[in-house]
């Protein structure tokens, strides 16, 4: 047996500073998966000079470089909801330049540029137009869009979506390990309204804006701007492999021939329709690729002075390089993806306490699924030949689900796009323009959804203005007015529920006890709609403050408690008719009072949806019994 124990020698064996590496929690992917992870975690498509451009267009609101400066590491999670990178340390002084940057161990992943700012997903590079006799690192942070900096600060997937893992959650948010993040979960912790608005006051507005913003909500057309206030819910990404595959007219940007192609629905309201590469290839261009190209194609954050005019593909395939490279990384990409798995509670650190496993409720808790919820969030549907029949589907529904591997490769939804006006919550996500025809992102919408019917009008909206007038609104047809069913996989550990993160408590703590926390409040809300916020989750301003524009002040004097989407989902340009100088507002003030003034901006909203938590009462008649029975077996998805 000595040849056993030389063999056994002579294996590599993980040195302890290994084990807990990237690459020693990449373990076990193919080597293409391996490529799409890094493509993942690591790469940015040129996005680093779409973002200097957007502090010289704000004025220095707007900068990835002190954004990453502006907390200390050690309370940065709390402060700002960004997960700290694993491989890197707080400096212990400031570097060459004067920044006070993260060190971070080297971690060269082959052909992809950059090094890591500290910061999951976020990225740095050097400037070309830095020049270090003009470097002064006090007038930088004053006015960084006046003078350049060192580094350029480009972003890549994992900013949004590495997230702590609900398994191995950290013993301290500020000092992850690798075992503690989860590659796809989505940072339900991330504060982005504070990446806008960090460098202004509660007396501007836009400052309240930020700072209202939910947890976990990324508004993607704040930049492309449609003038809607629309956050919406980080996705976790899960069980792709097994996504409903829905037929699609669509465009192919090479010919110009619409043809018919299996797709899946991307984003909430479903407008990446054209496949998930290029769906994802449009994320990219949101974060910054091909930025010569799209930010002329509108005027970027305010939508002042011109409307958009479409992205074209085939221009972003001949004109720009970093298309061309990111497009080659999306086959890897989409693989990473597919490979990514449900992570169920009983495999959490300390999970199984919060399990009954009661036979006989878990059974009830099938049935009722089984009743009222599977129709739509299952990706296991009956046959054809059944469908039609009520009865038949019914008892199909009922023994899927009651056989123990219903939730064997099962992504919890059918992908389909709803109406609004069936599904009953805040429409202000789906009111989203920029994927019309004629429109920023027309080239990554189907012919399909560009021709969706126009859903119905809207009654009994409520008026913050005047309570007893509600409101009735239409959406316009094009696309807008629908929302795609969401995925179940993962929902005991990704509350607060709704496409805006409104429904439930948010702990601010990713252990399992604190997601549990969560789920728990968002279930009763969910089953028990009496127990909602209701008109309390109207996000309102906490201080008076002004709308200034480019130095200009549109808006002054706006109380406490004014209703955030009152004016953040209208276009700014819309404002100086209504108040070109403050002494205009306070003469129209004067005139007309403040709830007539208020009642005449809330005529030009695009989304007049206030109420936050609203909506999906569908499992509100079932019996307490059945609520409970279902909360249990939910636990188990």
């Amino acid at each position: 047996m000595l040849w056993i124990a030389a063999a056994v020698l002579l294996m590599p064996v993980a040195r302890a500073q290994d084990t807990d590496s990237y690459a020693y929690y990449g373990r076990g992917l193919t080597p293409q998966e391996s490529r799409g992870r890094d493509t993942w975690y690591f790469w940015t498509g040129g996005g680093e000079h779409m973002w200097r451009q957007i502090t010289k267009i704000t004025g220095g609101t707007v900068d990835l470089l002190l954004y990453a400066e502006s907390a200390p590491r050690a309370t940065r999670f709390k402060t700002l909801g960004t997960i700290n990178d694993p491989d890197c340390h707080a400096a212990e002084h400031p570097d060459q330049y004067g920044l006070n940057l993260d060190v971070c161990k080297p971690l060269v992943i082959d052909g992809i540029p950059g090094e890591s700012m500290g910061i999951m997903g976020l990225r740095k590079f050097p400037n070309p137009d830095f020049k270090q006799e003009l470097w002064d690192v006090n007038k930088y942070r004053a006015h960084p869009d006046q003078i350049e900096p060192p580094y350029i600060v480009g972003m890549a997937c994992a900013f949004c979506h590495v997230g702590f893992s609900p398994l191995h959650p950290p013993a301290d948010p500020e000092n992850p390990h690798w075992r503690n993040l989860a590659s796809t979960i989505g940072n339900q912790y991330w504060k982005e309204g504070k990446l806008f608005s960090f460098r202004l006051q509660p007396d501007n507005f836009f400052w309240q804006v930020g700072e209202l913003q939910p947890a976990g909500t990324s508004d993607t057309s704040r930049i492309a701007t449609d003038h809607i206030y629309n956050p919406t819910a980080i996705n976790t990404i899960v069980e792709l492999k097994h996504r409903p595959l829905v037929n699609e007219n669509v465009v192919d940007t090479a010919t110009g021939r619409v043809v018919v192609r299996p797709v899946h629905h991307i984003l909430k309201a479903g407008e990446d329709s054209v496949g998930t590469a290029f769906a994802a290839l449009r994320v990219y261009v949101n974060i910054g690729m091909c930025s010569d190209i799209w930010l002329a194609q509108q005027d970027p954050v305010l939508g002042e002075k011109r409307g958009q005019s479409p992205f074209r593909v085939e221009e972003a395939r001949k004109n720009c390089e970093k298309w061309r490279e990111t497009e080659a990384r999306m086959t890897d990409a989409e693989a990473f993806l597919d490979s990514v798995k449900p992570m169920h509670l009983q495999d959490a650190e300390g999970g199984a306490a919060y399990l009954k496993n009661d036979p006989a409720v878990l059974q009830l808790g099938k049935q009722v699924f089984a009743d009222n919820c599977a129709t739509c969030h299952s990706s296991k549907q009956p046959p054809a030949e059944i469908a039609s029949d009520a009865a038949k589907r019914a008892e199909w529904f009922r023994q899927t689900v009651a056989d123990p591997h219903f939730l064997d490769d099962n992504f919890l939804s059918d992908d389909k796009r709803y109406p609004v006006t069936l599904i009953g919550t805040n429409f202000s996500r789906s009111a989203g323009s920029n994927a019309e025809q004629g429109h920023i992102w027309e080239d990554f919408s189907s012919v399909d959804y560009k021709h969706l019917p126009q859903v119905e009008e809207i009654h009994g909206l409520y008026n913050p203005v005047k309570p007893n007038h509600p409101i009735t609104f239409r959406l316009p047809a094009g696309g807008p007015g629908y929302y795609r069913t969401a995925s179940l996989d993962n929902i005991w550990a990704t509350a607060p529920y709704f496409n805006n993160n409104s429904l439930g408590i948010f702990t601010g703590d990713p252990s399992v006890a604190g997601r549990m926390r969560a789920f728990d409040d968002a279930m009763d809300k969910l089953l028990w709609p009496e127990h909602r916020l209701g008109t309390r989750s109207i996000l309102r301003t906490t201080a008076k403050s002004s709308i200034v524009v480019n130095g200009e002040t549109r808006m002054s004097d706006l109380a406490a408690g004014t209703p955030i989407k009152l004016l953040a989902s209208t276009n700014t340009a819309d404002l100086p008719s209504m108040a070109q100088k403050n002494w205009f507002t306070k003469i129209l003030r004067a005139l007309l009072g403040r709830k007539n003034f208020e009642e005449l901006v809330l005529q030009r909203n695009l989304a007049p949806d206030f109420v936050e938590d609203r909506g999906h009462e569908f499992g509100s008649k079932l019996s307490d019994e059945e609520k409970r029975a279902l909360i249990e077996y939910v636990k188990t998805f």
